[in-house]
């Protein structure tokens, strides 16, 4: 299936909490997991790893690791939670995740990678994609990328997700590799022309539905990243006007007021519903009241708090034609 738009799997960030809350602004968005490595599915509470509410559908799961037989068996153990798609991380670039040598060094390995996804795709019916950069140290020209997509595409990897930076693992922090290499993103551009029957999407500071527009007209796909996070409510209206869809674009009360039940849920069963409000902290973003819609769902005495007269007074300071209008047009 194809997906002009998805948001990014990040670490700490795009847990069940978030997705569920984003389930609220987009119906059609592709989500991924927080990356989840073989080890931890092989070894972990799967049912608290792999768990996930039936609403965030669709819903991809990102794999971390280098073995093939371990990605295989990660991926049969999560068949049974009803994941939408598999996904391999090559694109990761902290020093944890190359210590475990998967992420973003496996670049210099295509031919590994490539029985990895293999060994994925034996596991199951549904879609494997691939998430890398453009590039790592030593491997940062366009013919190294296209050596890359070359041998891994030879596995019939269902789509290509590029982040459209290299990634140098030696000096800089995960942080600095989102910001300090340049974006390239001619060179995901040539990558499609190079390869035209392969499903290329791209990744790399993209923060509006025009970014999302322009990259789709010589793209597959589009992949947000933090502005996903921080500014969630601008893809209000991707459903409609992305993908076709006719149902009514939510006004944010009506995505402040649906997530009461929810968190009502998370407290019941003895959890902080911080939990949750960090992931929703963003929803005002750039609009009059949300440094106080912010402070009120930051607050440590929101433990002790009832969920919807806390999310009630939170929004209370936000104006009315804020809080009613039906997407960022009004």
């Amino acid at each position: 299936m194809r997906h002009p738009v998805s948001i990014a799997p990040m670490m700490d960030w795009t847990d069940r909490h978030y997705r569920y809350f984003m389930r609220r602004i987009t119906r059609r968005v592709l989500l991924y997991t927080e990356m989840i490595t073989t080890g931890a599915i092989r070894f972990g509470d799967r049912d608290h790893l792999l768990g996930f509410h039936p609403d965030e559908h669709p819903l991809s799961l990102q794999i971390g690791g280098d073995d093939p037989a371990a990605c295989a068996e990660s991926v049969r153990a999560a068949e049974a939670y009803g994941y939408n798609e598999y996904d391999l991380n090559v694109g990761c670039p902290s020093d944890r995740v190359q210590n475990g040598a998967f992420g973003a060094c496996l670049m210099a390995d295509p031919d590994r990678v490539a029985r990895v996804v293999e060994a994925m795709k034996s596991a199951t019916g549904k879609p494997v994609t691939v998430k890398h950069r453009i590039g790592i140290d030593g491997r940062e020209s366009y013919d190294d990328l296209a050596d890359f997509v070359s041998r891994v595409s030879a596995t019939n990897a269902d789509r290509f997700i590029v982040h459209a930076r290299v990634a140098i693992l030696a000096g800089l922090s995960p942080k600095e590799n989102r910001n300090v290499p340049p974006l390239r993103y001619e060179d995901v551009y040539r990558l499609k022309e190079d390869f035209p029957t392969l499903s290329i999407e791209i990744n790399g500071h993209i923060d509006s539905l025009e970014a999302i527009r322009k990259h789709l007209e010589q793209l597959d796909g589009a992949m947000i990243g933090r502005a996903a996070y921080d500014n969630p409510y601008f893809l209000a209206t991707a459903d409609r006007d992305l993908y076709g869809s006719t149902a009514p674009v939510p006004s944010r009360r009506e995505i402040a007021e649906a997530m009461i039940p929810y968190v009502e849920q998370v407290t019941a069963m003895g959890r902080s519903p911080r939990n949750v409000y960090r992931h929703m902290l963003g929803l005002f973003a750039f609009c009059p009241g949300a440094r106080r819609y912010r402070r009120v769902l930051s607050d440590p005495r929101v433990d002790e708090a009832d969920v919807g007269d806390t999310i009630r007074e939170a929004i209370s300071g936000v104006p009315a034609e804020v809080l009613d209008a039906r997407g960022t047009d009004g």
